[in-house]
């Protein structure tokens, strides 16, 4: 935490440029994000704002950070008041990203949407934040699997060398204890759980398709968690 009152004060000010940033990307859209803008108001000359963020880009870094952390924030305190289910929690942590992304169209938008044109994330300042929710996924198709909830396939797929070493990258980086198997129907939930959020966030089903999107979604989830190898009352 900042000690002196200048480091509050520039603490305060980068604050109070998110917030900013957050409102204007809410209006105007990412491709739109100007530094004069902010400055306007935030109050202060345009000049002045280049002391804090130095481009256009280190702005949406920022937003994409703060977005981010947003969620994982979200997801995090929806799993601490959950029952100690893996299943159960996976379901609230789908339902937790539809909720938040329902409220946060445009930063749900800015992390998942059309990538913004000229801009490229960097990586060592989005990686930890955007990998949070699905480190989150990952662990709790892990307590599943450990905990016999989940049916081992027919059929255990072969895999090439190159991608054998990439699973086995990711059980060393996240401490998990699981099959290859597990790692490919994980990477397939997460994809469609954020394709079925954003179909619905950016009205990609039309307006008049779908009479009841939760129940949809709730549908969608089941059969998610049945690709995945779960069987209820089996």
């Amino acid at each position: 935490m900042p000690t002196t009152p200048r480091a509050r004060a520039r603490a305060q000010t980068m604050t109070d440029i998110v917030r900013i940033g957050r409102e204007h990307l809410a209006t105007d859209g990412a491709a739109a994000l100007s530094l004069r803008a902010v400055a306007r108001d935030l109050g202060v000359v345009s000049s002045a704002v280049y002391r804090y963020v130095s481009s256009r880009d280190e702005l949406l870094t920022l937003l994409v950070v703060d977005g981010y952390n947003a969620l994982g924030d979200e997801v995090d305190a929806a799993l601490a008041e959950a029952p100690d289910d893996p299943i159960g929690q996976i379901r609230i942590l789908a339902r937790t990203v539809r909720r938040w992304a329902l409220a946060e169209p445009a930063r749900y938008g800015l992390l998942f949407g059309t990538p913004v044109p000229g801009y490229d994330a960097p990586a060592d300042e989005t990686m930890a934040p955007g990998t949070r929710v699905i480190i989150a996924l990952q662990s709790l198709f892990a307590r599943a699997y450990q905990s016999d909830l989940l049916h081992v396939p027919a059929l255990v797929p072969r895999l090439s060398s190159p991608l054998a070493t990439d699973f086995a990258q990711i059980r060393n980086d996240l401490h998990l204890d699981i099959p290859d198997w597990l790692i490919i129907r994980g990477v397939t939930f997460w994809a469609s759980l954020f394709g079925a959020v954003s179909a619905d966030v950016f009205d990609m089903y039309g307006a008049e398709t779908f009479a009841d999107r939760a129940e949809l979604f709730e549908l969608q989830l089941d059969a998610l968690l049945d690709m995945l190898g779960y069987r209820p009352n089996s």
